[in-house]
C-alpha cells in the first residue's frame, strides 16, 4: 500500500502541477498597455511590452514535471533539505535566460511558485496518507 501511495503522490504532483501552472498562467495575465486583452494559454509572455515576439523558455513543461517529482519525492523521503537544491538548480539554470529577457521574469516566478506549491501539497498529503497505513 505504501508503494501505491508513493507512486500516486508522484503522479498526482506531476499532473496536477501541470494543470495548476496552466491555470495560474491564464489567471495571471495582465492587459497590454494598448488595452488589448491578454493572450491566452500561457505560451507567450505578455507581462511587459516588447518590440517583437518573446521567446518562451524552452523545456519549461518537462523541467516543471521533473522538479515537482523531485520535490514531492524529497518530501516523501523525509529529505526536505533537497527541496533547496531543486530551487537552486532551477534558478541557476535559468539565470542567463532571465537576464537577457526580463519580460520572462514574472512568468518564471509565477510558474515556479505554483509548481512548487502543488509539489509540496502532494508530498505532505502522501506523508499523511502513509501515516494512516
Amino acid at each position: 500500500m505504501t508503494v501505491a501511495i508513493l507512486l500516486g503522490a508522484l503522479a498526482l504532483s506531476a499532473l496536477l502541477g501541470w494543470l495548476a501552472v496552466e491555470l495560474v498562467f491564464r489567471l495571471a495575465h495582465v492587459r497590454h498597455p494598448d488595452g488589448q486583452p491578454p493572450r491566452r494559454g500561457g505560451y507567450e509572455a505578455t507581462m511587459l511590452p516588447e518590440p517583437g515576439p518573446i521567446e518562451v523558455l524552452r523545456g519549461g513543461t518537462w523541467i516543471g514535471v521533473l522538479e515537482r517529482v523531485a520535490i514531492t519525492g524529497a518530501i516523501l523521503a523525509g529529505a526536505s533539505g533537497l527541496v533547496a537544491a531543486v530551487v537552486a538548480i532551477k534558478g541557476l539554470g535559468r539565470w542567463s535566460e532571465l537576464q537577457s529577457n526580463p519580460a520572462l521574469n514574472e512568468r518564471f516566478i509565477i510558474g515556479t511558485l505554483a509548481s512548487y506549491l502543488v509539489a509540496g501539497v502532494c508530498g505532505f498529503v502522501g506523508v499523511w496518507a502513509m501515516g494512516l497505513v
